[in-house]
C-alpha cells in the first residue's frame, strides 16, 4: 500500500488467508485485520468478479432456507437432484464474496448435516450489493474484566464471544446482536452489595458457554466498519472507531 506498515494480501478463500495469519502470530507477530474483499477485474470495459461453483449436500428439509439464503447472495441455481431418500445435491454458481460468512449459517440452517465445497468457476460481470451480515455486534462499553453479573445480563442481547475473567476495552467486540444493529454493553458491571436480601436474588447465574471463535470464523464475522485484532495470546475483534461517541456521531452523521 501507499504505507509502509499496512499490506494488501491475496489469498484464496479465508481458510488460505487464515493459515498465513496462524503462522505470522506463531512467530510473534501483533497486528490487525480488515474484512476480506473479493478480487474485481477489467474484462472488455467491464468490472467483473470472480464466480465459485458451489455444491450443497443437505437433507431435504434443508432446502428452502438453503435456496432463500443463494437468493439473497446473488447464487443461480444450476441443479438440484436428490441422493438417496432424504439427501438433496444443489449446485449454483454464486459472487465469490456472496459465500464470505455463508459456511456459518449453512451448518446452522442444515442442523450441522450439511456438506459445502466451492470451487472457482469464471469471472462474470459484477451483480451488484450482497449483503453480507444481517446481525449486528455486541461492543464493550468499557475497558476492564469481564464478570459473571455483566455477562449474564449481556447474554440476553445474543450469543457472546467471550467467558468471566476475560480483559476487554472500550470498542471490542464481545457477542453478537441479533436485531441487526451494533449495542453497547457493559460486561465490566458488578452487581451492587447491600445489607439487604431478597429470597432468591442471591441464586447463582447460569452463563451460556461463549462461542469461541477461530481466525477463519472471525474474518467471516467481521464487517467492513471492524477489524480482527491478532496477538501471539488472543485473538479479538473490534471496531475500526473504538469510542463509542466517536461511532455513534459518525453512525448519525452518515444517516443525515
Amino acid at each position: 500500500t501507499d504505507t509502509t506498515d499496512a499490506f494488501r494480501v491475496c489469498g484464496r478463500g479465508e481458510m488460505h488467508l487464515s493459515i498465513l495469519i496462524e503462522n505470522l502470530r506463531r512467530e510473534g507477530y501483533e497486528f490487525q485485520v480488515g474484512a476480506p474483499k473479493a478480487l474485481l477485474k477489467e474484462i472488455d470495459g467491464k468490472t467483473c468478479e470472480p464466480m465459485e461453483r458451489m455444491i450443497a449436500d443437505v437433507p431435504a428439509d434443508a432446502v428452502g432456507a438453503i435456496m432463500e439464503k443463494m437468493g439473497s447472495r446473488k447464487g443461480e441455481l444450476v441443479s438440484m437432484n436428490p441422493k438417496g431418500a432424504d439427501r438433496m445435491r444443489l449446485e449454483f454458481i454464486i459472487p465469490a464474496r456472496g459465500l464470505f460468512g455463508y459456511r456459518t449459517e449453512f451448518l446452522t440452517d442444515t442442523k450441522g448435516e450439511g456438506v459445502l465445497s466451492s470451487v472457482f468457476y469464471n469471472y462474470q460481470p459484477y451483480k451488484g450489493d450482497i449483503q453480507k451480515r444481517t446481525t449486528g455486534s455486541l461492543v464493550a462499553f468499557e475497558t476492564g474484566e469481564a464478570v459473571g453479573y455483566g455477562l449474564f445480563n449481556a447474554q440476553e442481547r445474543g450469543p457472546l464471544f467471550i467467558g468471566p475473567g476475560t480483559q476487554v476495552y472500550e470498542g471490542m467486540i464481545i457477542g453478537e446482536n441479533p436485531r441487526g444493529e451494533d449495542m453497547a454493553v457493559n460486561v465490566c458491571k458488578k452487581k451492587q452489595l447491600t445489607n439487604m436480601r431478597a429470597s432468591g436474588s442471591d441464586d447463582a447465574l447460569r452463563l451460556i458457554p461463549p462461542r469461541q471463535m477461530s481466525i477463519e470464523a472471525a474474518l467471516e464475522f467481521i464487517s467492513d466498519d471492524e477489524l480482527l485484532e491478532i496477538t501471539p495470546k488472543s485473538i479479538r475483534m473490534r471496531k475500526r472507531i473504538l469510542s463509542n461517541t466517536e461511532r455513534l456521531k459518525k453512525v448519525k452523521g452518515g444517516k443525515k
